[in-house]
C-alpha cells in the first residue's frame, strides 16, 4: 500500500531505538522505496520486451553494479562533503537536506533516506548510458533496473549501519563499523557506503578510529564559525525549523 511522505513523517523513526522489524516496516512504507520498486518492475518489463538476447542485458546490469561503488564514493567525498553547495542560496537547501542534516542527526531515518528529486537524476545519468553502451536500446531499461536495485540496497545498507543492531554477515558488520567511524570519529575518510574498495584506492580508508585523529567537524562538516556567518542560509533554515518545532510543541501543550 502506498503511504504518502507526509503521513510517513508523522511517525518517529529513530534508528538507535528501532528493532530490525521496525526498520523493515519503515523501509517498505517509505514512498521513495515504493517508487524504486515500481520503476524496477517497469524497467524489467521494458528490457524483456526489447530484448534480442539475454547476455548483453546481463552485461549491462553487471557493469552498473561494478561502476556504482565508484560513483557512490565520488559523490560522497566531493559533492556531499564539498563546500560549494552551501555557499550558494540556490543550493544550500539541497546540501542541508542530502547531507548536513544526516551528520547532525545520524540516527534520524527521515534525513537518512534520499529524496526522489536527488536520487532519480543520478540513477538515470549513470545507468542509462552504461546500459546503452553495453546493449543498445534494450540495455537502457536493463541498466535502469540495475540502478533501482542498487539504490534499494544502498538505502537498506545505510539504514543497517545506523540501526541499533549487529548484522550477521561479516561484510555488513565491517561496513557498519567503518561508516560509524566516518560519522563519529573522522568524516574525512571511509566514504564508501556499500564498499570500501575506493577508499583503499584513493587513500581515505582507515580501519580503526585510532588510526587517524578525531575530527572536530564530524557532526557539522566544517559548517561553523566564520563559515556559518559568511554563508548563513543553511543556518537560517536550521534555526527556522527549530522555531517551528518549538511552536508546534507549545501549541500541543495548550
Amino acid at each position: 500500500m502506498y503511504i504518502g511522505y507526509k503521513s510517513w513523517l508523522k511517525q518517529d523513526y529513530l534508528l538507535d531505538r528501532m528493532t530490525l522489524g521496525d526498520l523493515v516496516k519503515a523501509y517498505f512504507t517509505y514512498p521513495a522505496i515504493q517508487v524504486y520498486l515500481l520503476l524496477f518492475a517497469v524497467c524489467v518489463g521494458a528490457a524483456l520486451y526489447l530484448m534480442e538476447a539475454p547476455l548483453p542485458l546481463i552485461l549491462a546490469a553487471g557493469l552498473c553494479f561494478l561502476v556504482y561503488p565508484l560513483v557512490e564514493y565520488l559523490l560522497h567525498r566531493f559533492l556531499l562533503h564539498g563546500r560549494w553547495l552551501y555557499k550558494s542560496p540556490r543550493t544550500a537547501a539541497l546540501w542541508k537536506r542530502i547531507h548536513f542534516d544526516h551528520h547532525q542527526n545520524p540516527n534520524e531515518l527521515s534525513v537518512l533516506f534520499g529524496a526522489l528529486h536527488t536520487t532519480l537524476p543520478i540513477i538515470v545519468l549513470v545507468t542509462a548510458p552504461i546500459g546503452w553502451l553495453a546493449a543498445g536500446l534494450p540495455g537502457i531499461p536493463a541498466g535502469l533496473a540495475a540502478g533501482f536495485v542498487i539504490i534499494c540496497f544502498y538505502e537498506y545498507g545505510h539504514c543497517i549501519q545506523h540501526l541499533s543492531y549487529k548484522p550477521r554477515l561479516r561484510y555488513l558488520q565491517r561496513i557498519k563499523r567503518l561508516h560509524l567511524a566516518h560519522h563519529f570519529h573522522n568524516e574525512t575518510g571511509n566514504f564508501g557506503i556499500t564498499s570500501n574498495i575506493w577508499d583503499h584506492v584513493f587513500g581515505t580508508y582507515y580501519g580503526k578510529p585510532g588510526a587517524v585523529p578525531r575530527s572536530p567537524t564530524a557532526r557539522n562538516l566544517g559548517y561553523t564559525g566564520q563559515e556559518r556567518k559568511r554563508y548563513p542560509w543553511v543556518a537560517d533554515m536550521t534555526e527556522a525549523e527549530g522555531d517551528d518545532a518549538l511552536a508546534r510543541e507549545g501549541h500541543g501543550a495548550t
